[in-house]
Protein backbone atom coordinates (compact mmCIF):
# COMPACT_ATOMS: atom_id res chain seq x y z
CA UNK A 1 0.00 0.00 0.00
CA UNK A 2 0.94 3.69 -0.80
CA UNK A 3 0.28 6.79 1.48
CA UNK A 4 1.05 10.27 1.50
CA UNK A 5 2.20 12.20 4.16
CA UNK A 6 1.48 15.67 4.09
CA UNK A 7 4.34 17.55 6.56
CA UNK A 8 5.99 21.07 7.27
CA UNK A 9 9.12 21.71 8.39
CA UNK A 10 11.97 24.63 9.71
CA UNK A 11 15.00 23.76 7.54
CA UNK A 12 17.44 26.02 9.82
CA UNK A 13 18.59 23.29 10.90
CA UNK A 14 19.25 20.68 7.76
CA UNK A 15 21.22 20.14 5.03
CA UNK A 16 18.35 20.17 2.80
CA UNK A 17 15.46 17.77 2.27
CA UNK A 18 17.60 15.03 0.20
CA UNK A 19 19.23 12.25 2.27
CA UNK A 20 23.41 13.66 2.49
CA UNK A 21 26.16 11.40 3.71
CA UNK A 22 27.33 13.42 6.76
CA UNK A 23 24.76 15.95 7.49
CA UNK A 24 21.18 15.87 8.97
CA UNK A 25 18.27 16.15 6.16
CA UNK A 26 14.39 16.20 6.52
CA UNK A 27 13.88 13.07 4.56
CA UNK A 28 16.66 10.90 6.51
CA UNK A 29 15.16 12.13 10.17
CA UNK A 30 11.57 10.76 8.90
CA UNK A 31 12.82 7.69 7.46
CA UNK A 32 14.14 6.93 10.65
CA UNK A 33 10.96 7.84 12.64
CA UNK A 34 8.92 5.80 9.97
CA UNK A 35 11.55 2.74 10.56
CA UNK A 36 11.36 2.59 13.95
CA UNK A 37 7.60 2.64 14.18
CA UNK A 38 7.11 0.12 11.20
CA UNK A 39 10.38 -1.56 12.48
CA UNK A 40 11.29 -1.98 8.91
CA UNK A 41 13.62 0.48 6.96
CA UNK A 42 10.88 2.93 5.20
CA UNK A 43 11.83 5.16 2.26
CA UNK A 44 10.33 8.32 1.23
CA UNK A 45 9.93 10.06 -1.82
CA UNK A 46 9.61 13.67 -1.42
CA UNK A 47 7.37 16.03 -4.15
CA UNK A 48 11.01 18.39 -4.50
CA UNK A 49 14.25 18.76 -2.83
CA UNK A 50 14.69 21.93 -0.67
CA UNK A 51 18.48 23.37 -0.27
CA UNK A 52 20.21 23.79 2.78
CA UNK A 53 18.15 26.14 5.25
CA UNK A 54 14.95 26.13 2.91
CA UNK A 55 11.88 25.92 4.78
CA UNK A 56 8.61 24.26 3.71
CA UNK A 57 4.87 25.43 4.70
CA UNK A 58 3.88 22.45 2.68
CA UNK A 59 5.79 19.40 1.72
CA UNK A 60 4.10 15.97 0.63
CA UNK A 61 6.14 12.49 0.81
CA UNK A 62 5.19 8.98 -0.22
CA UNK A 63 6.30 5.76 1.19
CA UNK A 64 4.89 1.97 1.49
CA UNK A 65 3.96 -0.16 3.98
CA UNK A 66 2.18 -3.48 4.47
CA UNK A 67 0.71 -1.71 7.85
CA UNK A 68 -1.88 0.94 6.97
CA UNK A 69 -1.43 3.83 9.62
CA UNK A 70 -4.51 4.92 8.77
CA UNK A 71 -6.22 2.83 11.10
CA UNK A 72 -5.74 4.94 14.09
CA UNK A 73 -4.39 7.76 12.06
CA UNK A 74 -4.34 10.30 15.33
CA UNK A 75 -2.45 7.93 17.20
CA UNK A 76 -0.14 7.01 14.63
CA UNK A 77 0.44 10.78 14.15
CA UNK A 78 1.27 11.57 17.75
CA UNK A 79 3.78 8.33 17.93
CA UNK A 80 5.61 9.57 14.76
CA UNK A 81 5.69 13.63 15.65
CA UNK A 82 6.97 13.13 18.54
CA UNK A 83 10.17 11.16 17.03
CA UNK A 84 10.59 13.68 14.86
CA UNK A 85 11.76 16.60 17.48
CA UNK A 86 10.04 20.34 17.02
CA UNK A 87 11.35 21.43 13.75
CA UNK A 88 9.13 18.85 11.72
CA UNK A 89 5.53 18.72 11.86
CA UNK A 90 3.14 15.52 10.12
CA UNK A 91 -0.24 16.73 9.87
CA UNK A 92 -2.05 14.51 7.56
CA UNK A 93 -1.31 10.71 6.03
CA UNK A 94 -3.65 9.21 3.43
CA UNK A 95 -3.68 6.07 0.88
CA UNK A 96 -3.39 6.88 -2.76
CA UNK A 97 -3.10 4.57 -5.68
CA UNK A 98 0.03 2.44 -5.75
CA UNK A 99 1.87 4.23 -8.81
CA UNK A 100 1.41 7.31 -7.44
CA UNK A 101 4.22 9.70 -6.99
CA UNK A 102 4.99 12.35 -4.64
CA UNK A 103 7.70 14.40 -7.19
CA UNK A 104 6.38 13.60 -10.51
CA UNK A 105 2.15 13.95 -10.05
CA UNK A 106 2.40 17.04 -8.30
CA UNK A 107 1.36 19.68 -11.26
CA UNK A 108 2.42 22.92 -9.64
CA UNK A 109 4.68 24.21 -6.81
CA UNK A 110 4.52 27.34 -5.18
CA UNK A 111 7.73 29.03 -3.40
CA UNK A 112 7.08 32.48 -1.18
CA UNK A 113 10.20 34.33 -0.05
CA UNK A 114 9.69 36.64 2.80
CA UNK A 115 10.91 40.79 2.95
CA UNK A 116 10.86 43.48 5.94
CA UNK A 117 12.37 47.15 6.01
CA UNK A 118 12.73 47.33 9.54
CA UNK A 119 14.49 45.59 12.31
CA UNK A 120 12.82 43.03 14.43
CA UNK A 121 14.07 40.90 16.95
CA UNK A 122 10.96 38.27 15.60
CA UNK A 123 11.07 37.73 11.99
CA UNK A 124 14.73 38.08 11.36
CA UNK A 125 15.28 34.01 11.66
CA UNK A 126 12.54 33.72 8.85
CA UNK A 127 12.28 36.97 6.88
CA UNK A 128 15.43 39.09 4.70
CA UNK A 129 15.60 42.35 6.21
CA UNK A 130 16.40 44.49 2.85
CA UNK A 131 17.85 47.66 5.62
CA UNK A 132 17.38 49.88 2.15
CA UNK A 133 14.48 51.01 -0.20
CA UNK A 134 13.55 49.08 -2.55
CA UNK A 135 11.06 49.67 -5.19
CA UNK A 136 8.42 47.08 -5.51
CA UNK A 137 6.55 48.49 -8.74
CA UNK A 138 9.87 48.22 -10.55
CA UNK A 139 10.49 44.92 -9.43
CA UNK A 140 7.17 43.46 -10.35
CA UNK A 141 6.88 45.04 -13.73
CA UNK A 142 10.58 42.88 -14.07
CA UNK A 143 8.98 39.63 -11.96
CA UNK A 144 6.04 40.37 -14.78
CA UNK A 145 8.58 38.85 -17.54
CA UNK A 146 9.21 35.82 -15.89
CA UNK A 147 5.77 34.41 -16.95
CA UNK A 148 7.04 34.46 -20.64
CA UNK A 149 10.23 33.02 -20.11
CA UNK A 150 11.26 29.45 -20.48
CA UNK A 151 14.70 28.65 -20.00
CA UNK A 152 15.84 29.56 -16.23
CA UNK A 153 19.40 28.96 -16.99
CA UNK A 154 20.29 32.34 -15.84
CA UNK A 155 19.10 31.45 -12.59
CA UNK A 156 20.18 28.25 -12.40
CA UNK A 157 23.12 26.60 -10.15
CA UNK A 158 26.38 26.03 -11.94
CA UNK A 159 27.13 22.20 -12.34
CA UNK A 160 24.25 20.79 -11.82
CA UNK A 161 22.74 17.81 -12.30
CA UNK A 162 19.42 19.34 -14.19
CA UNK A 163 18.74 17.56 -17.63
CA UNK A 164 16.99 20.49 -18.51
CA UNK A 165 16.73 24.16 -17.22
CA UNK A 166 13.08 25.00 -19.06
CA UNK A 167 10.38 25.63 -16.38
CA UNK A 168 6.80 27.19 -16.97
CA UNK A 169 6.08 29.64 -14.33
CA UNK A 170 2.61 31.28 -14.10
CA UNK A 171 2.47 33.41 -10.98
CA UNK A 172 5.62 36.13 -9.68
CA UNK A 173 4.38 38.65 -7.71
CA UNK A 174 5.70 40.91 -4.73
CA UNK A 175 3.17 40.76 -2.50
CA UNK A 176 2.36 43.55 0.20
CA UNK A 177 1.23 41.61 3.86
CA UNK A 178 -1.14 43.44 6.51
CA UNK A 179 1.99 44.40 8.81
CA UNK A 180 3.37 47.68 6.98
CA UNK A 181 7.09 46.99 6.25
CA UNK A 182 6.63 43.13 5.11
CA UNK A 183 6.13 41.74 1.65
CA UNK A 184 6.78 38.29 0.16
CA UNK A 185 7.46 37.21 -3.46
CA UNK A 186 5.64 34.53 -4.61
CA UNK A 187 5.93 32.45 -7.53
CA UNK A 188 4.56 29.15 -9.20
CA UNK A 189 6.15 27.02 -11.47
CA UNK A 190 5.55 23.12 -12.48
CA UNK A 191 9.01 22.73 -11.46
CA UNK A 192 12.29 24.44 -10.05
CA UNK A 193 15.89 24.35 -10.45
CA UNK A 194 18.19 24.52 -7.92
CA UNK A 195 18.84 27.82 -6.07
CA UNK A 196 16.30 29.22 -8.93
CA UNK A 197 14.43 31.05 -6.57
CA UNK A 198 16.96 32.76 -4.54
CA UNK A 199 18.75 33.81 -7.71
CA UNK A 200 15.43 34.98 -9.17
CA UNK A 201 14.92 37.13 -5.89
CA UNK A 202 18.18 38.67 -5.71
CA UNK A 203 17.95 39.81 -9.64
CA UNK A 204 14.73 41.63 -8.66
CA UNK A 205 16.63 42.71 -5.45
CA UNK A 206 19.32 44.37 -7.75
CA UNK A 207 15.81 46.00 -9.93
CA UNK A 208 14.55 47.31 -6.55
CA UNK A 209 17.53 48.90 -5.35
CA UNK A 210 18.10 50.10 -9.28
CA UNK A 211 21.66 48.82 -9.79
CA UNK A 212 19.79 46.65 -12.66
CA UNK A 213 17.30 48.40 -15.32
CA UNK A 214 14.03 46.30 -16.89
CA UNK A 215 16.42 46.18 -20.07
CA UNK A 216 18.99 44.93 -18.48
CA UNK A 217 16.64 42.36 -16.74
CA UNK A 218 15.77 41.05 -19.91
CA UNK A 219 19.31 41.01 -21.12
CA UNK A 220 20.20 38.84 -18.02
CA UNK A 221 17.25 36.19 -18.76
CA UNK A 222 18.10 36.37 -22.95
CA UNK A 223 22.15 36.04 -21.61
CA UNK A 224 21.66 31.92 -20.00
CA UNK A 225 24.33 32.95 -18.28
CA UNK A 226 24.01 32.58 -14.28
CA UNK A 227 27.46 34.95 -13.98
CA UNK A 228 25.36 37.63 -15.07
CA UNK A 229 22.21 37.49 -12.46
CA UNK A 230 22.40 38.58 -8.92
CA UNK A 231 23.62 37.26 -5.81
CA UNK A 232 22.27 34.42 -4.48
CA UNK A 233 19.25 35.58 -1.41
CA UNK A 234 20.05 33.54 2.28
CA UNK A 235 17.96 30.67 2.34
CA UNK A 236 16.54 31.26 5.96
CA UNK A 237 13.65 33.42 4.71
CA UNK A 238 12.37 31.01 1.53
CA UNK A 239 9.24 28.31 1.95
CA UNK A 240 8.10 26.16 -0.37
CA UNK A 241 4.69 27.30 0.44
CA UNK A 242 2.55 25.20 -1.66
CA UNK A 243 2.32 21.78 -3.61
CA UNK A 244 -0.87 20.82 -5.57
CA UNK A 245 -2.01 17.54 -7.11
CA UNK A 246 -5.00 16.36 -9.80
CA UNK A 247 -6.00 13.93 -6.22
CA UNK A 248 -8.70 12.40 -8.74
CA UNK A 249 -5.52 10.78 -10.22
CA UNK A 250 -3.65 9.79 -7.47
CA UNK A 251 -7.07 8.86 -4.66
CA UNK A 252 -7.73 5.21 -5.19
Amino acid sequence: MRFFLRLAYNGARFHGWQIQPNDTSVQETIEKALSMIFRRPTPIVGAGRTDTGVNAAMMYAHFDSETDPTADLQRFLRSLNSLLGPDIAVYDIFRVRDDAHARFDATWRTYRYFVHDFKSPFIDNLSWNSRHPLDYDLMNEAAGMLLDVDDFTSFAKLHSDAKTNICKVTRAIWVEMDQPGCRYFEIRADRFLRNMVRAVVGTLVDVGRHKTDIAGFKNIIAGRDRCMAGTSMPPHPLFLWNVTYDMDKIIP
